[in-house]
């Protein structure tokens, strides 16, 4: 089998919302699609050891915030690779509430759903929801995850559904130094050196201190 192969297929960058006992929280996710038009329903698959996977089993709702090329990056890093069970994600984030749920200010469209169904897989479970509220928010392109991996540098949380097929096709036979955010997997490559970076940088995607990338 070549994991290549599932690279063809399309992504988007998401930020899937629910309540946690009346407080927002939520998750980064790569996957989530339209199954039907009439009535509207849209699916997301999210890690079982994602808190927010427990959060929309007790709401019953959720909401798909759809990311743009123009969305903060930072807003990625802070929703993939931190757990809303002991972070507020949302302290520093704009958000407002739509249709009763938490939606990303900084996005160019959001769903909010019921849940009607689940799937289970080994490692996932895919929430199905009917579509109670949906609204375009900006003119800005959706982000795709192929825009994230080029353009911005973004890497993938273990939890995703893409990480092994993607991670496992990596080059790593590169052999100059580079500094990688050890909580995101984040790459600096830009023009400054590195180490010219004042103190008060902080990484791009989930924004880490500078004290927490390591030379590799």
């Amino acid at each position: 089998m070549n994991p290549s192969a599932f690279h063809a297929m399309s992504y988007g960058v998401y930020i899937i919302s629910t309540w946690d006992n009346g407080r927002p929280t939520g998750c980064t996710a790569n996957c989530a699609a339209q199954i039907t038009a009439n009535p509207a329903t849209v699916m997301v698959s999210i890690n079982k050891e994602n808190y927010t996977n427990h959060c929309i089993r007790d709401c019953g709702h959720f909401s798909v915030s759809i990311l743009s090329e123009k969305s903060d990056p930072a807003i990625i890093g802070t929703f993939g690779f931190r757990s809303g069970k002991d972070f507020d994600k949302f302290e520093n984030t704009p958000y407002r509430i739509a249709d009763a749920l938490p939606v990303i200010s900084d996005s160019c469209a959001y769903i909010v759903c019921r849940v009607i169904d689940t799937m289970e897989t080994s490692t996932h479970t895919i929430f199905l929801g009917e579509v109670i509220g949906a609204e375009v928010t900006s003119d800005n392109p959706p982000m795709t995850y192929a825009y994230y991996h080029k353009v911005i540098k973004g890497k993938t949380a273990k939890n995703a559904p893409t990480y092994i097929a993607e991670e496992k096709t990596e080059n790593t036979a590169e052999t100059a130094v580079k500094y990688v955010c050890s909580v995101c997997g984040y790459e600096y490559n830009g023009n400054i050196p590195f180490e010219e970076l004042p103190d008060t940088w902080t990484c791009p995607i989930c924004g880490q201190p500078k004290k927490v990338f390591q030379k590799k």
